[in-house]
């Protein structure tokens, strides 16, 4: 197996890995970053709990290889400071166990970052990428909708 030494960009830094050029970048994330908000599922793209964003568009890094991510941006839930849809799944209970709540914020982000007007097909098309097995998506939706209300500057963010 043929070893990668690489700096990789992950939430604004420059990052110095060693990596193995079969690594997917959620091991790269978890295991040689030490950011833990990505998360393992079902390692085949179903689930959406490893989701990253690269280059300002949502990924599920377990169908990423980390070498693939030198020299692209990679913002992982770490990476985000006090976003509206943050403050959004707080205020609209928007997750009950946690474990998928990263992978659906950094979509979620993604989806009002592109689409800052979704409409409520569009909103359902994006969240059908990644899977809660604890409660409706009434409430993620319900987030979305209300953090895209605050960065429309419908209502002042709190």
């Amino acid at each position: 197996m043929a070893l990668i030494s690489a700096m990789l960009d992950v939430n604004g830094e420059k990052k110095a890995v060693t990596i193995r050029s079969s690594d997917i970048l959620l091991d790269v994330i978890r295991e040689h970053l030490g950011l833990t908000g990505a998360k393992p599922g079902c390692l085949n793209g179903d689930c959406g709990a490893c989701t990253v964003m690269v280059d300002g568009r949502p990924m599920k890094s377990c169908l990423m290889l980390g070498a693939e991510a030198v020299g692209k941006r990679i913002t992982t839930i770490e990476g985000l400071k006090n976003t509206p849809i943050q403050q959004a799944f707080i205020e609209n209970f928007a997750f009950q166990c946690g474990y998928c709540t990263p992978g659906f914020i950094m979509n979620c982000h993604a989806l009002i970052e592109t689409h800052p007007d979704a409409t409520a097909e569009v909103i359902q098309n994006w969240l059908e990428s990644n899977i809660c097995r604890c409660t409706g998506y009434k409430e993620i939706e319900k987030a979305v909708k209300a953090a895209m209300k605050k960065r429309n500057g419908l209502y002042p963010l709190s």
